[in-house]
């Protein structure tokens, strides 16, 4: 099987790098202090380069871009250790808005003007997708939502809802009437936030539950990708620093046993980034079987890389965990990655159940 990426692939991946090579420690936090824990100038700039177009087909007005495509723009913004919510407001509100129909909002999101965030996760839910505390009544939503990636600067919200037997997914603007977003800071120094509704008006979008899952399983594949890409960077900072670093006269990466642990996470990496491209060359028109190599794939990917991190840290001592150098920053991301829409043991059964 040829493993070459296409040159438009490579055209994509580089054009990544080169938009977050400028990223060092000091730019990320600037980053992180502008209102909402982000510079809406600069997700202009990512929306401009195609990066959130290549998420809609083309009829939509996108890119058409493949699993493995989107799979491959993931791995390089989490090995540039970049502060973009490229996956969670940008390809994951593309996916859902172009399924539902809403072809304007669609637009509006793939050209950088609107920041749009999926309200989906409510208290006592776990990683379901059902809603249960947030329904429709007479045409109105109420209820309340937690974990809304990106709340803070968000002009319109994707609300999962109970109508009847139903969750379905409505498009809320940000100044509805009854509409309330408390914003506070996550681990990883982005802004999510709560939502509380009250008789709250919205365009329904025609979204099936089946699609929802499918859309759901693809975002899962993107987190994974850029687990992967910041599992490399953690590598690569951590081989970089045990060089220089120096203990009895002599670089403490001279140690044997320092050198056999960072075997160990080189080949957890490799195998990672194997399960990664697996599951994204999957055939994804057989949907439960890429479904659950997908759940698979986030399992070993999240526990590999989580480790590789630890490692990390360990490894740079007490000032790894710190905001002072990009491992503190990577490690947080990669904590953020690991619970979104299912930790290890919950893709882990999703896995076993599927098998």
């Amino acid at each position: 099987m040829n493993f070459d990426l296409s040159e438009e692939q490579e055209l994509f991946r580089s054009t990544v790098e080169r938009f977050t090579a400028p990223l060092d420690v000091e730019a990320r936090r600037k980053l992180r202090l502008h209102e909402g824990g982000y510079d809406l100038a600069r997700w202009q700039q990512l929306a401009e380069l195609g990066l959130i177009a290549l998420a809609a087909s083309e009829e939509a007005g996108g890119m058409g871009g493949s699993p493995l495509d989107l799979a491959l723009v993931a791995e390089a913004i989490g090995r540039g250790n970049a502060p973009d919510p490229w996956l969670e407001n940008g390809v994951l509100p593309a996916r859902l808005l172009a399924a539902g129909g809403a072809a304007e909002a669609l637009e509006a999101v793939l050209s950088g003007t609107s920041f749009t965030s999926f309200a989906w996760a409510e208290r006592s839910q776990r990683y379901s997708l059902e809603a249960k505390q947030t329904r429709v009544e007479g045409g109105a939503i109420t209820g309340e939502k937690t974990f809304v990636l990106g709340a803070a600067l968000a002009d319109a919200f994707i609300v999962s809802a109970r109508d009847g037997d139903a969750t379905t997914l409505y498009l809320v603007p940000r100044n509805a009437e009854g509409l309330e977003v408390r914003a506070y800071r996550l681990a990883d120094g982005s802004m999510a936030g709560e939502l509380r509704l009250i008789r709250v008006k919205g365009e329904k979008l025609d979204i099936s539950g089946d699609s929802l899952t499918q859309i759901v399983a693809e975002a899962r594949l993107l987190a994974a990708a850029e687990l992967v890409g910041l599992g490399q960077r953690l590598l690569d900072d951590t081989l970089r620093y045990v060089k220089e670093r120096e203990q009895f006269g002599v670089p403490i990466g001279s140690f044997q046993a320092l050198q056999h642990r960072l075997v160990d996470c080189y080949a957890r990496i490799e195998q990672a980034r194997s399960m990664l491209y697996r599951a994204a060359l999957g055939d994804i028109a057989d949907v439960d079987s890429w479904q659950r190599n997908v759940a698979g794939a986030k399992a070993y990917i999240t526990e590999n890389v989580d480790h590789v991190a630890r490692e990390a840290v360990q490894l740079h001592g007490g000032m790894g965990i710190t905001d002072e150098l990009a491992i503190g920053h990577a490690m947080k991301r990669v904590l953020l990655l690991s619970k979104l829409f299912g930790d290890v043991d919950t893709n882990l059964v999703e896995y076993a159940v599927a098998a």
